[in-house]
C-alpha cells in the first residue's frame, strides 16, 4: 500500500500540475489535486522507509482519500450529468474533479482490500 500511495500521490501531482496549465493559471484551486498529491506521496514515503510507522501513514493516507472524494464528488456527479445531456459550467474543474474523484475511490477500494488481507493473514 506504500508504493500505492506514492504512486497515486504522483498521479494527482500531475493531474493538479496539468489542470493548472490546461485552465491558463487562472486560479490556485487547480492545484488542489497536487496538493493531496504531494501529502499521499509523503505518506507512501514514510509507510516505505519507516516500518512502525506504515500502517498508521496507510491509515492516514485512507482518510486523506476519503477526504478528497468528499471534496471532489461533484465534479463527477457533473461530468455524469454531461453524459445525460447536461452541461458544464467550468468543464476543465469538473473534468479534473472528476478524475481525482476516480483516483481516491481506487484508492479507497485498494485500501479496504489491503486491510482485509492483512486481518486475514493475522
Amino acid at each position: 500500500m506504500s508504493k500505492l500511495s506514492t504512486s497515486i500521490g504522483i498521479l494527482m501531482i500531475l493531474l493538479g500540475v496539468i489542470s493548472y496549465v490546461v485552465t491558463g493559471a487562472a486560479s490556485v484551486t487547480a492545484l488542489i489535486p497536487a496538493f493531496f498529491g504531494i501529502v499521499f506521496a509523503g505518506l507512501g514515503v514514510l509507510g516505505t522507509r519507516k516500518e512502525s510507522m506504515r500502517k498508521h501513514a496507510m491509515h492516514a493516507a485512507l482518510l486523506l482519500a476519503i477526504l478528497g472524494l468528499g471534496g471532489s464528488f461533484g465534479g463527477l456527479i457533473s461530468v455524469i450529468g454531461v453524459l445525460g445531456g447536461g452541461t458544464l459550467e467550468r468543464p476543465a474543474a469538473a473534468y479534473a474533479q472528476a478524475v481525482m474523484a476516480l483516483i481516491c475511490i481506487f484508492f479507497i477500494v485498494m485500501g479496504i482490500r489491503s486491510f482485509i488481507e492483512a486481518r486475514k493473514q493475522r
